[in-house]
């Protein structure tokens, strides 16, 4: 019998010795904690499903009971006599048969149990995910560990509660292998006396974050993860834990009139030595040298332990000699990751006024075609005008230059959201991978791909993959959180949602991903409230519609679904140039009106709207894909039929 259950391993330390030592002691000290144990988790409603030597194997319904048995249990063996024992507990799908149990959740819970100190109770992250809005249960992060077997780094956190022992990181280290070569750049900070120079102080950031991305051997935490931490005065340590590296660069950035000074120091996370510092005082034109020299000492600093046979760092590519448009490139970055439509607008007249200085500048035509495929895939502009002018770019910055992986990036856009190209984008983003192993947004657009194509599983990998590279960041955290979805993990899709909330709690993609987590597991009435409480912060009366609108469906509140159809309908009157065909489909397609659902899905397709090929992958339109039609959506895309299983 397959079921999920929160796994709880205890066991017993230095009873081996103990009984060389004092054999009575020993077995009256086994026979008391066996004697909780079969007190305690039966009171959490759990169940005792092996005995082995000095250990035990319980499995529990609730994460949430399972922890609160393990309290119980350590707070009641630090009595006299005092048993010494860890706990673990994770939560995954297990095979029971008879008295046995299997599966990779088991394994999983085992390693964490061994990593756990006597006293303590150790929790893997999806136990964390269920803990966090109970107020009577404390946790404290760990970081991540390297688990034996276990084939992705593995993040653990501590319960601390009164009475059970919490270590330090470095207690539970020796115990497993620590991160090695893996490195956070942090926001160097803007020492200049005009604050407007914040963007070029970011863009010295980046531009030694991606020169060091490329380094054999060197792991480096992407930018939105590092960048999470600016303005902070977070503790380093604290800092590495969260994102799993050995070692920071931290620095500033004074830029006056022509000069620029350049501090930069690396640190040892586990103990705050400082390895290496430096300060530079240089002419403005020559920052890409500086740039090239800090990346080059970094490298020097870590080869010890580099697998990488020359020892060596690529030198900072630029195809620019110009530094104003070096700074207008600076600018655009700095609003291009702001996300919303209007910064993506702001960044694209930046990219466009460094190429006017800079016609070669190869990075610059790259992001002006992303920020063109951006507003087309969001609806924020015709996807046919979009596109049309990110192929254009795109070509532009690959022509200039094919080594960089933004151009690579830009063109998989183009293909993935307007052309439907299938195996060009494939083929692309694959590309872009192999020059920037940490370019997270392309494994972003390969979960897509995979998507498009019915692999879901391998699309939840990908994902799994880029969070790991980028823990804190938001866009992947909201990815994998919809992968999630299509492959039916609705508890997982709310893990991810509840971290989003609590990087911020009124963030608006956060809400809607938990809302149709919940509504699809079955609660609409529930999700119905998440999804007004979204509408509500869209702070526009027709946008939010979607999702509301579907769940009144699913309700049965036929008028009110009917009145959000309506809103919508008002909205392409009020803005031509959006795009919200997909909207009416999903409406529709929870009315059970299936003619309407497909007369939209078609016409998604008419105004190329390349998410169309995603979406209806949602479990929702598992009723689409049973009718004859859907097929002819499909080849319209020019996806293969066997490309979407029915079942």
């Amino acid at each position: 019998m397959r079921q999920l259950a929160a796994i709880l391993f205890a066991d017993m330390t230095g009873y081996t010795a103990l009984m060389q030592e004092n054999e009575q002691l020993a077995r009256t000290k086994r026979q008391r904690l066996k004697e909780v144990l079969e007190a305690t988790i039966p009171q959490f409603h759990g169940k005792i499903l092996q005995y082995y030597g000095d250990g035990s194997l319980s499995i529990f319904n609730s994460a949430i009971d399972s922890v609160h048995a393990a309290i119980e249990i350590q707070q009641q063996l630090q009595q006299s006599p005092k048993v010494d024992l860890r706990i673990g507990i994770h939560t995954g799908d297990v095979i029971i048969e008879e008295e046995a149990i299997y599966g990779d959740g088991v394994n999983l819970a085992s390693r964490i149990e061994s990593l756990a100190v006597p006293g303590g109770v150790f929790v893997s992250e999806k136990v964390f995910d269920e803990l966090r809005n109970q107020e009577h249960i404390q946790t404290r992060e760990l970081g991540y560990f390297e688990l034996k077997n276990i084939k992705q780094p593995t993040r653990v956190f501590a319960i601390a509660n009164n009475g059970i022992v919490v270590p330090g990181r470095n207690e539970v280290r020796g115990k497993t292998a620590a991160p090695i070569n893996r490195l956070a750049v942090l926001p160097f900070v803007n020492m200049s006396a005009d604050p407007e120079n914040e963007y070029f102080s970011d863009g010295i950031t980046e531009e030694l974050l991606n020169a060091l991305t490329r380094v054999d051997g060197l792991q480096v935490t992407s930018r939105t993860s590092a960048f999470a931490f600016k303005g902070k005065n977070d503790d380093i340590r604290d800092i590495a834990i969260q994102l799993n590296v050995d070692k920071v660069l931290e620095g500033s950035v004074r830029k006056a009139g022509n000069r620029v000074r350049i501090t930069a120091q690396l640190i040892n996370a586990a103990d705050g030595f400082h390895i290496w510092s430096e300060t530079y005082d240089r002419k403005l034109d020559d920052i890409f040298e500086v740039q090239d020299e800090i990346s080059a000492i970094i490298t020097n600093k870590l080869k010890e332990n580099l697998s990488f046979s020359q020892k060596t760092v690529p030198a900072i590519k630029s195809s620019i000699k110009n530094i104003t448009a070096y700074t207008h490139y600076l600018k655009g970055l700095h609003f291009k990751n702001k996300l919303t439509p209007g910064d993506t607008r702001k960044a694209i007249e930046c990219f466009k006024q460094a190429i006017a200085l800079e016609p070669g500048y190869a990075e610059a035509h790259a992001m002006v075609a992303q920020c063109y495929c951006q507003l087309g895939t969001q609806g924020q502009m015709i996807p046919h005008t979009a596109f049309e002018i990110g192929h254009q770019y795109a070509d532009k910055a690959l022509e200039l230059d094919d080594t960089i992986a933004e151009g690579h990036v830009a063109k998989a856009m183009t293909y993935l959201y307007y052309d439907w190209k299938w195996q060009a984008a494939y083929d692309s983003l694959q590309k872009a991978i192999e020059l920037n192993p940490g370019a997270v947004v392309a494994y972003d657009l390969l979960g897509f791909y995979y998507i498009t194509k019915g692999q879901k599983a391998q699309a939840v990998k990908v994902l799994e993959e880029a969070e790991q590279i980028d823990p804190l960041s938001p866009i992947i955290i909201r990815s994998l959180g919809m992968t999630y979805i299509f492959a039916e993990r609705f508890d997982d899709g709310i893990g991810q949602a509840e971290k989003l909330l609590e990087m911020n709690p009124e963030m608006r993609s956060a809400i809607e991903l938990k809302a149709w987590c919940i509504g699809l597991k079955g609660d609409w009435q529930t999700a119905l409230e998440y999804f007004k409480e979204f509408h509500r912060l869209t702070n526009h009366p027709l946008k939010g519609m979607m999702g509301l609108g579907h769940a009144y469906a699913r309700l049965g509140k036929i008028d009110k679904a009917m009145e959000c159809i309506h809103k919508l309908e008002q909205r392409e009157l009020d803005e031509p140039d959006s795009v919200i065909d997909g909207d009416f489909a999903s409406i529709y397609l929870a009315l059970g009106n299936l003619d309407k659902t497909f007369y939209y899905l078609n016409l998604c397709i008419d105004k190329r709207l390349g998410p169309v090929a995603y979406f209806i992958e949602y479990p929702p339109y598992r009723v689409v894909k049973a009718d004859p039609r859907f097929s002819a959506l499909k080849h319209r895309m020019g996806i293969s039929t066997e490309a979407f299983p029915s079942k």
